[in-house]
């Protein structure tokens, strides 16, 4: 059954907290595109995900208009539809620095390729890791990274770096023209207007986790 699809307004701003649930959107209706799911309302996908179906299609709404009265949503075309909202009808084209074990983990993701993240060029300091292959990719010297950039158009640069070399690397990023930062250090960077940034830091969500532990102990006490 078609669905009702309408474009959405440029001008419209969409909240953090919908842009945060679009990759839980993506990744639920991929395991049920998986499972053979061809169809599930709202409701269905409120009670998946923990949410309202009201917060399902409130968040949606932002984007269009994807389901039908009495139908629901086609899994399938809703999955397309949310892939495409997110940006992963393209590719993308990265660079790693830091090829440490944390850096190699991330350059190791098998599902980043799947989704169209290519890691091109991986970078470090270290001369013992320096000239290795890690996935197929030579680890060059850090100092050859402006030239890369410079020849390499590069959507996307990820840092995995200790703290005390992260804002240098940042900088030397957003020098080159990277236009987006994926920062793994423990360091809050600051990056120049027009440079977006997301930090990941590990140890926050282990932290948030300790403190929910310490709530609900509090509560049999």
């Amino acid at each position: 059954m078609p669905q009702e699809k309408k474009g959405r307004k440029k001008e419209m701003p969409i909240p953090k907290g919908v842009v945060a649930r679009l990759p839980i959107y993506f990744r639920h209706l991929t395991e049920l595109q998986k499972l053979g799911t061809e169809r599930l309302s709202s409701a269905q996908l409120g009670e998946d995900l923990d949410l309202t179906a009201a917060q399902i299609r409130s968040d949606l709404s932002y984007f269009g208009s994807f389901g039908q009265q009495g139908y629901g949503y086609n899994v399938s075309e809703l999955l397309k539809q949310v892939q495409n909202i997110i940006g992963l009808d393209r590719t993308y084209s990265m660079v790693l620095v830091g090829a440490g074990n944390l850096g190699k983990a991330i350059g190791g993701y098998e599902a980043f390729r799947e989704k169209g993240f290519q890691i091109k060029a991986i970078f470090d300091v270290d001369p013992l890791l320096i000239g290795n292959y890690h996935t197929g990719v030579i680890i060059k010297p850090f100092s050859e990274l402006p030239d890369y950039l410079q020849k390499n158009k590069t959507d996307i640069g990820i840092i995995a770096t200790p703290k005390e070399a992260s804002q240098e690397v940042c900088q030397v990023l957003a020098a080159g023209g990277v236009s987006s930062i994926w920062n793994f250090s423990p360091a809050q960077l600051t990056v120049p207007d027009g440079v977006l940034i997301e930090h990941i830091h590990l140890t926050d969500s282990l932290l948030r986790l300790v403190f929910r532990i310490n709530e609900q102990r509090k509560q049999f006490v």
